[in-house]
């Protein structure tokens, strides 16, 4: 029987004013590490995160193997911790953790990301929470879908209630969600390996993660980073596009609308943002976001968020002509299928006929070098 989490005892937020800000600069490869400072600076990082907290830091892992812009980038992570320790954070309480799904492994994911070496720089250990104990919790909000996808209970890593949290995304498209930041990234920490599930439903599932973290969350912040963005079919199987941007913000609503409108998207009609601005779990509309640090309001990457063969395939078994078949494929013994076809297409034929090509052409660019020497 899994026990159960109550509530911690955290304090009720005040009346959520309908308003954010947004930090965003320009950075090059020379500076990365004092402009992540800087952007959480004007993001006003000290104002929201308590010193002392354990501070869970949720990077993002959407590939075992290095890709550029899909998973949080060394010097993301560098940056981040460096800020965080020369703001007086005790290092012993900061506590890197990522998450396995059914086509990734964490650890050695830290590894082939070159997050290994920059925790250990920083005195850090990783944390895959494959490895920690999960709990179920009773969550009290009313959540759209998740309760009847996992009738038995939600787990949640156990260390979740009363610790705040940050998180480090990128700026890509994503085949489920249209794009995905920080309210997805969530998604990684707050569901388990069969988190999949929730594909379905997923702009209501990542409602309800947002739920999830004002309940379990005495702090939410945001890093992310957009020195190479993801344009095509995220999460994985993208074109990198050097774009030398960071953002930060506690509103993981909003930075994730700067970030859908700087790619290119209208933020209100992406179906989870639209309806987080509608329930008052965060700012959507561009117009109630105050932007802080460099002048982007002309920016406008183009993106256009494509579906991978994988995410295709998902899609047409949960929602399509292939839906009749949806319990036997995908919530059966046989769904071991799933994930032996996503890593033959993935990692035995996309990377090494598109995927090589295009982190050569990276591995030429200064954020390639910059790569190079973590």
């Amino acid at each position: 029987m899994p026990l159960v989490i109550d509530a911690p005892a955290i304090p009720a937020s005040p009346a959520r004013r309908r308003v954010a800000r947004v930090a965003v600069i320009r950075t090059r490869p020379d500076t990365v590490i004092e402009d992540y400072a800087r952007v959480m600076d004007l993001a006003g990082y000290h104002d929201v995160l308590a010193r002392d907290r354990d501070t869970l830091l949720k990077l993002n892992l959407s590939w075992t193997k290095y890709f550029p812009s899909c998973s949080s980038q060394p010097w993301q992570v560098d940056g981040v911790i460096t800020t965080l320790i020369a703001g007086g954070f005790d290092r012993r309480r900061l506590v890197p953790i990522e998450n396995r799904t059914v086509v990734t492994d964490p650890r050695e994911g830290c590894r082939a990301n070159r997050w290994e070496g920059v925790l250990a720089r920083h005195g850090l250990t990783f944390t895959p929470l494959p490895e920690v104990e999960w709990r179920v919790y009773e969550f009290k909000s009313p959540l759209l879908k998740l309760n009847r996808i996992f009738p038995e209970g939600i787990q949640i890593p156990a260390m979740y209630p009363g610790s705040q949290i940050v998180h480090l995304p990128t700026v890509k498209t994503h085949g489920h969600a249209v794009m995905t930041g920080a309210v997805k990234n969530a998604f990684g920490g707050l569901l388990r390996e069969v988190r999949h599930y929730a594909h379905k439903y997923m702009h209501e599932v990542l409602v309800d993660l947002l739920y999830m973290e004002r309940e379990l969350h005495p702090a939410v912040f945001t890093v992310m980073d957009g020195t190479v963005a993801g344009d095509g079919a995220g999460p994985r199987t993208m074109i990198p596009r050097v774009k030398n941007l960071i953002l930060a913000a506690a509103d993981s609503v909003a930075i994730d609308a700067i970030a859908a409108r700087l790619m290119g998207f209208d933020p209100l009609s992406i179906p989870f943002l639209r309806m987080a601005h509608e329930r008052g779990l965060g700012v959507a509309d561009p117009r109630d976001i105050e932007l802080v640090g460099d002048d982007v309001s002309q920016e406008n990457f183009g993106f256009r968020t494509r579906r991978s063969l994988v995410i295709w395939g998902d899609q047409m078994i949960r929602r399509g002509f292939l839906r009749p078949l949806e319990r036997l494929l995908l919530h059966s013994p046989l769904m071991v299928w799933a994930p032996f076809a996503s890593n033959v297409y993935h990692d035995a034929v996309w990377y090494p006929t598109i995927g090589r090509a295009r982190v050569r052409s990276f591995q030429r660019t200064e954020w390639g070098a910059l790569f190079r020497k973590y």
